[in-house]
This record gives C-alpha cells, sequence and structure tokens, in this order.
C-alpha cells in the first residue's frame, strides 16, 4: 500500500520536472561561475595572453586551463602558478565560487592586497600566493577553518600578521610566510596550538625574543626554519622531541648557550645549519645524528674535537664549519662513504693530515681548510678529484710535493696553497687547467722553472709566487694570458730578461717582479698597459733608460729602485709622489726631484760661456723692465681704486705632481666669484677654463684666519682678492695632499699641482662634471643593491644609496656638506654594523655577512 502510494507521489510528471528544475539550477550555477571567472580573466588583461586562450564563450569552464571541477561540475581549483600574472586578484569575484577549495597563484607578479573579501573563500583548504609583489597587511583568516595549506612566502604582505585567527585553524598542516616584512614580534605562540603542523617556514619574519619551549608539542614537524630573524637565548631541550624533523634551519639569529641535552634524538634530521650564531660548546650531540646530509656552524664559538663518528656518516656530503675554535683531528675516514660536495673548515686550530678520502665518486667542488694547523702532505688522492674547483689551504703547515695531477685539474678555478712548507716544481699539468683564474703559492719552499704550459692556462687572473726559490725565465709567451690582473713573482731567484710580450697581457693592473735577479732593459711596452696601476721591478740587474711610454701610465705605486738603471726620469714620472722610486740607480738624473742628481748639459762650443754671459744680461735686464712696468701698473691700480687688495706674485709655490701645462698666474687670475661652482666646509671650489679649452677645478682651503675674517666685501671685485690671507696651512689641506698626491688611478681624481703662499692654499685637479643620476639591500633601488646582501641589510643599503644620490646632484649648491653627510649616515640608523676588514688573499675589499674569498 505505502509502495503504490510513493508511485502515486512521484508519478512520471513529476519526476520529469524535478529533472527539469534541477538541471536550470546547474545551468544558473554554470552561468555564474562563468561570469565570476571572466572577471579574473579581466584583472590580468595585460598578462599572458596564451594563459587564458581557452577561456572562451562556449566552452565550459571545467575545461578551461588551470580549471578543475569536482564531480558536480562546479569549479573547485584555480592552478595558475608562474604564468606570468601581473595585476590585483579579485577575491571577491573568485571566492563566489562556492566549491572553491584550492587557489594556487604563486610565482607571479601578483600586487593589491589580501583583502577582506577571502573570508568568504569558507570552503578553501589550499591557498598558495608566494612569490608575489601584494602590498599592506593580510586579512583576518579565522573564516577559513578547512585550511591546510598556507604559503605567501615572500609575497610582499607587511604589518603586523594576524596570528590570533590562525590558532582555530586547526586542519593547518603546512605554513609558510617567510621573508615578508612583518612587524616586529615574538614567536607566534598560536602555531604551537596546530598540532597538525608539519612544516613551519618562518624565516625573515622580523621575529624576536626565544624559541618557546613548547615547540617541542609540534611532534609532526618535519621542517622548521626561523633563521634571519632575531632569536635570542638558547635551543629548547625540548626540541630533542621533534624525532620526523628533517631540516632543522636556525642560522643568522643570536641564539647562544651548548646545543641541548637530547639533540642526539633528531636522527630523522638531514639538514641542520645553525650557522652565523653564538653556539658555545662542543659537537658531541652530534655523533648520533647519522642521516645528516649537510651540517652548517659557521661562525659561531664552539670548541672541541669534530666527533669521530663523522667519520662513518655515510650520506654527509656538505660540512662547513669555518670560523669556530674547534681542535684536534679531523676524522680520517671523513667522506670515505659517498665522498662529500664541499668541506670548509676554515679559521680553526685543527691539527693532523688531511682526509684522503674526500673526494670519493668525483663530486667534491670545494675543500677549503685554511687558516688551521694541519701537518703532512696534501693527499694524492686529490690528483684524480677532476670535479675540483676551489682548493684553499693557505696558512698551514702542509709539506711535501704537490702531486702532478693538481696543477691540470680541468675544472680548478682557485689553487690557493700559499704560507704552508711546500716542495718541488709546478708541473707542465697546469697547461690542463682551462678553468684555473688564481694561483696562490707565496711564502713556500716551490722551485724550479715556470713551465712554458702555465700560458695556455687562458683564464688566469692572478699568479701570486712571492717567498719562493722559483729560478729561470718569465715565460715567453706570458702575453697570451689576456685576463691576467696580478702577477706577483717577488723574493724569487727569477733571471733573464722581462719578456716584451708582458706588455700584451691587457687586463694587468699589478706586477711585482722584485728582489729577483731580472737583466737587460725594461720593456717599453708596459708603457701601454692603460689598467697597470702599481709597477715594482726594484732589487734586479735591470739596465737601460726608463722607457718614454711610461709618461702615459697613471700608477699609484712605482719601485724602480736598486737597479742599474740610467738617463733622464721622464718628466711625468719626476714627482714628489715617487721620490724614492729611483734610489740605488746612480745613472738616472732629474731636473726636478732633490732624492736623484741633477741632469748637467754638456757643453756645445768653446763660446758657450760668453753666450751665456750674454742671456743673462739679456734676461737680467728684461727682469728690471718687466719689475718697473709691473710697479707702475701696481701704482696706477691701486691710485685707481684705493679698496683692490691684490696678492703678492712672488709669494708663490707651486708644486707639480704631474706634467703641467698651465702656470700660476692663468688660476690665480681666474678665482672670482663668477666661477665659484661649490662651497664646502673648508672651502670653495672654482672652476677654470684655459685657453686651450681644458678645464680645471681650483679648491681654495680656507685658514684659520680666511674663517675667522671673511674679508672686505669690496674685495670681490679683485680676481686675486678672492684668496684672503692667513697665517698657516690648515689641517685639510695637509691631509688632501697627503693623500691624494700619492695616489694614481683611474678612479682616482688627478691632484695636478699645489699652489701656496705664506697666506693662501689651492689644489688644482682636473675637471669632472658629474652626469645625472636618475632613480624612478623604490624598485629601482632594490635593484641596484647586491643581491648577496642579505634582506635584513638591503634596507640599509638603499638609505646610504640615497645618501650618495643627493651628493652627486648635477647642482654642487645642493649637495650637503660632509658635516651633513656625517649627520644623514647617523639618521639612517642601519640595523647592524658590518664589519670590513681587508684579506691578503683576496687583495680587495669582503664584507663579511658568511663570505669567504
Amino acid at each position: 500500500m505505502s509502495a503504490m502510494h510513493a508511485r502515486r507521489r512521484w508519478s512520471p510528471p513529476m519526476i520529469l520536472c524535478l529533472i527539469l528544475f534541477l538541471c536550470s539550477v546547474s545551468l544558473s550555477t554554470s552561468a555564474d561561475e562563468f561570469q565570476q571567472l571572466m572577471k579574473f580573466k579581466a584583472a590580468f588583461e595585460n598578462s599572458n595572453p596564451t594563459t587564458f586562450s581557452s577561456w572562451v564563450e562556449g566552452n565550459s569552464v571545467c575545461n578551461f586551463a588551470g580549471i578543475k571541477c569536482d564531480s558536480n561540475g562546479l569549479v573547485s581549483e584555480i592552478n595558475l602558478p608562474n604564468q606570468n600574472l601581473a595585476g590585483t586578484v579579485p577575491f571577491d569575484a573568485i571566492c563566489s565560487l562556492q566549491s572553491l577549495q584550492k587557489i594556487s597563484l604563486g610565482s607571479n607578479s601578483l600586487s593589491g592586497s589580501i583583502g577582506e573579501d577571502l573570508k568568504n573563500c569558507v570552503r578553501l583548504q589550499h591557498l598558495d600566493l608566494g612569490l608575489n609583489s601584494f602590498t599592506g597587511k593580510v586579512a583576518d583568516l579565522s573564516s577559513l577553518r578547512e585550511l591546510r595549506y598556507l604559503n605567501l612566502n615572500h609575497s610582499g604582505i607587511s604589518g603586523a600578521f594576524p596570528w590570533k585567527s590562525v590558532e582555530n585553524l586547526t586542519n593547518l598542516a603546512f605554513i609558510s610566510l617567510g621573508d615578508n616584512p612583518f612587524d616586529p614580534s615574538p614567536f607566534p605562540t598560536e602555531v604551537l596550538k596546530l598540532e597538525k603542523l608539519y612544516w613551519l617556514y618562518l624565516t625573515n619574519c622580523s621575529i624576536n625574543g626565544r624559541i618557546p619551549k613548547d615547540i617541542g608539542n609540534l611532534t609532526l614537524l618535519q621542517n622548521l626554519e626561523l633563521s634571519d630573524n632575531k632569536l635570542s637565548g638558547e635551543i629548547p631541550e625540548s626540541i630533542g622531541r621533534l624525532k620526523n624533523l628533517y631540516q632543522l634551519e636556525l642560522y643568522n639569529n643570536k641564539l647562544s648557550g651548548k646545543l641541548p641535552n637530547g639533540f642526539g634524538n633528531l636522527t630523522s634530521l638531514v639538514n641542520f645549519d645553525a650557522s652565523t650564531n653564538q653556539l658555545e660548546g662542543d659537537l658531541s650531540e652530534l655523533r648520533f645524528l647519522t642521516n645528516l646530509a649537510s651540517l652548517q656552524l659557521f661562525e659561531n664559538q664552539f670548541v672541541g674535537e669534530v666527533p669521530k663518528e663523522f667519520g662513518e656518516l655515510k650520506n654527509l656530503s656538505n660540512l662547513s664549519l669555518y670560523t669556530n675554535k674547534l681542535t684536534g683531528t679531523l676524522p680520517q675516514k671523513l667522506g670515505s662513504w659517498s665522498g662529500m660536495l664541499y668541506i670548509d673548515v676554515s679559521d680553526n686550530f685543527l691539527t693532523g693530515p688531511i682526509p684522503p678520502e674526500m673526494c670519493k665518486n668525483n663530486k667534491m667542488m670545494k675543500l677549503l681548510m685554511l687558516n688551521n694547523r694541519f701537518t703532512g702532505e696534501l693527499p694524492a688522492s686529490y690528483a684524480d678529484c677532476k670535479s675540483l674547483n676551489r682548493l684553499r689551504v693557505t696558512n698551514n703547515s702542509l709539506s711535501g710535493i704537490v702531486p702532478s695531477g693538481i696543477w691540470g685539474l680541468p675544472n680548478i678555478a682557485h689553487i690557493d696553497l700559499s704560507s704552508n712548507r711546500f716542495e718541488g716544481s709546478v708541473t707542465s699539468d697546469i697547461g690542463n687547467a682551462k678553468s684555473l683564474a688564481q694561483l696562490l703559492l707565496g711564502n713556500n719552499k716551490f722551485s724550479g722553472e715556470l713551465p712554458d704550459e702555465i700560458t695556455e692556462a687562458s683564464l688566469l687572473d692572478s699568479i701570486q709566487l712571492t717567498s719562493n726559490q722559483f729560478s729561470g725565465k718569465i715565460p715567453e709567451n706570458i702575453g697570451k694570458l689576456k685576463k691576467l690582473s696580478m702577477l706577483d713573482l717577488d723574493s724569487n731567484q727569477f733571471s733573464g730578461s722581462i719578456p716584451d710580450s708582458l706588455g700584451s697581457c691587457v687586463s694587468i693592473s699589478q706586477i711585482n717582479l722584485a728582489q729577483n735577479s731580472f737583466s737587460g732593459k725594461i720593456p717599453s711596452s708596459l708603457g701601454s698597459l692603460r689598467s697597470l696601476n702599481s709597477l715594482n721591478l726594484s732589487d734586479n740587474k735591470l739596465s737601460g733608460e726608463i722607457p718614454s711610454s711610461f709618461s702615459s701610465l697613471r700608477l699609484s705605486l712605482l719601485d724602480l729602485s736598486n737597479n742599474r738603471l740610467t738617463g733622464r726620469i721622464p718628466e711625468s714620472l719626476s714627482i714628489e709622489a715617487f721620490n724614492s722610486s729611483f734610489a740605488g740607480n746612480p745613472g738616472v738624473c732629474s731636473d726636478n726631484m732633490k732624492s736623484v742628481r741633477h741632469c748637467s748639459s754638456s757643453p756645445s762650443s768653446g763660446n758657450s760661456g760668453h753666450v751665456r754671459t750674454l742671456i743673462s744680461c739679456f734676461i737680467a735686464g728684461m727682469v728690471a723692465l718687466l719689475a718697473s712696468l709691473a710697479y707702475f701698473l701696481l701704482f696706477k691700480s691701486q691710485k685707481n681704486d684705493k679698496s683692490e687688495n691684490p696678492l703678492k706674485r712672488s709669494s708663490w709655490n707651486m708644486k707639480p705632481y704631474h706634467l703641467l701645462s698651465f702656470t700660476e698666474e692663468e688660476i690665480i687670475d681666474a678665482i672670482k666669484s663668477e666661477n665659484l661652482i661649490g662651497k664646502g666646509g673648508s672651502g670653495n671650489v672654482y672652476k677654470v677654463s684655459l685657453g686651450d679649452g681644458k678645464q680645471l677645478a681650483v679648491k681654495h682651503i680656507w685658514t684659520a684666519t680666511a674663517v675667522s675674517n671673511p674679508g672686505d666685501r669690496n674685495s670681490c671685485r679683485s680676481s686675486a682678492a678672492m684668496l684672503k690671507r692667513g697665517k698657516s696651512r690648515s689641517p685639510e689641506y695637509d691631509a688632501e695632499v697627503a693623500t691624494l698626491s700619492s695616489l694614481r688611478h683611474v678612479n682616482v681624481v688627478k691632484l695636478y699641482c699645489s699652489i701656496t703662499s705664506e697666506d693662501s692654499n689651492l689644489l688644482v685637479y682636473e675637471y669632472l662634471p658629474n652626469g645625472s643620476f636618475k632613480i624612478t639591500d623604490k624598485e629601482s633601488l632594490i635593484d641596484l643593491v647586491d643581491s648577496s646582501i642579505s634582506a635584513a641589510s638591503r634596507e640599509d643599503a638603499i638609505k646610504v644609496l640615497r645618501i650618495a644620490i643627493h651628493c652627486t646632484s648635477n647642482n654642487p649648491v645642493q649637495r650637503p656638506s660632509m658635516r651633513m653627510v656625517v649627520q644623514m649616515l647617523e639618521e639612517a640608523e642601519p640595523c647592524q654594523l658590518i664589519t670590513i676588514t681587508v684579506t691578503k688573499e683576496c687583495q680587495n675589499i669582503a664584507i663579511q655577512e658568511g663570505f669567504k674569498c
């Protein structure tokens, strides 16, 4: 009876109506979803057109590229990562898609804010907006209760993150919010309630304070990254409960104390990086971590020995322990199971031999052990390490003969064996080192001749062989090394002539061949080396004249002392800066230098004395005539304008530092108000245009008297009276002359001469008209910052760059004084000081933020 009743209720017409109703609802929903996706497409109309080529009317939304539908034909996923999308995401449109569970739009150029409309995506489980250019704060997320995956890494968001809204999202298993400039805050304790969490990436998030003890409650964690923050205190002991952890990243914080007891329980750990902290104690807790593949603990204060168990770690391939206080020997089985990729244990107190099997399987790229106390020979096994790129063992006590195969490794770019006790020669194998850029062998006991094959290593940039026992000639074909910038062979036993082809090393900036036995003439080809900045050929047996081609060089260092040179010193080199550069060469002479003998002109005929007498009388008469004329003009000038106060011409003293094409009068006459181009804390700067079209910049450094008595207003009418008398030279003047007169460099402004009297100080420079530098660690400024600078320091770099732009303003009047520059730098308030040191090995400046030469 009931069945019959049911059939009556659902008669065929009724069923047909129901089907038609459901179809109409479905069609209505599909049409609505189509419209919302069209709004989404319109927001990115200027993006990659091929991305939306299938998003056209007549095509089912389920067939749109990047769209996935559920079993009911409704949109459940939007997957468009890495599509070069640019624009603002219309969250109001896509969050009206009622079945939407996944939004994946990472690695695009999305902008705008992640606003309130996102809260309507109530069924969302997966949200990936990382690697974009959003701005502003993130809206409240508390309505997204089904969310499991949250990735906003490097998305551009800022301000205070809504951690409070996260604590009830108990399904969250993946959180990646790193590399965003959030407001400084302590570790978010709300995260500790998310017991399903297996991935937590909070690197570079402005987190400060301590790592909470309850971190050990997140027992499902596999990846924990808290680097590049300002975390302090000890690593909590509870972290030993995270037995599923395979990666722990804590580098670049302010963590202190020892590795906690129980840390050895993290037996699943594969990658551990706690470098650049203030950790101390020994490494004994790490001996139980049998799955370790990468261990980075550099720049801490660890002590004690490297555990011998490290030699049994079958997967260990990356080991960086440099800049600690470790002692003892390295385990000799280190890397013997599968081989190392790189090892850096530099700057410790390690002793004993180098482990011999670290290049097993031929995959090691870097072997860095400088500044320790290692002994013994370089293991022969490394002669077959064809993958090796950098070999640096400088400043140890290693000895013996270097295996010949090492010289010719095909991928080696940097060989640094300096400051050891190595013997033997550089073999002809070096011709096979086609990647070799730096060969640093100084302060050893190497001997023998340099093989001709060294010129086949065409990428060589630096050859430094100082203080060895090398002998013989420099290879004649050394000019083939077109990239060579430094040749340092001093304190050896080289002999023979300097090859003329050395002048073909067009990139060279430093040549040091001092304290050898080179003979013959100095090649004139060296004068064509435009990049040459330092030339030291002292303490050899060189003879002949100094090449006139040297006149075109711009050297900061020149030393030709203690040779057998003869003849006149080129006039451009006869300057005060090179006073000691020619000592120990009795045969050289100069008319301008006090440190060498005067060049005497030989008589041309027997009547030369009579001719000289006539010339002298003529000159004396002319001087008397000119003096009378000058006195007459001076008297007339004073009568016409009693307020003028010209300087005494006889009181000037000009010191040239380069060959000059102008006189002191041309300079002094141009010091007038209409030529003033700048003012500073120590004086004025004038632009001087000479008759031949050349332009100079003249700096008048104020004396103490000039500052206190700025002078008569009427004196500005006189060109000479612009220079106010003082009693002595100023400290600024002495410092500037001492520095710039000794420099010769293409990137340093040239100081032509100084002009002084008892009451005036002038410095004459080359005139460098500055161009304009227009900017349209903000986007354009960031592009100018070196990408190797840490994110925490980039903002500081931008602040300094802005100050530098002020200093190069097109209008000199708008440039700040140095006093103001100092004040601006102080007001910039850098977040941390950066130690800058000059390393002897690199011969350049290294900013110590984990960088090693």
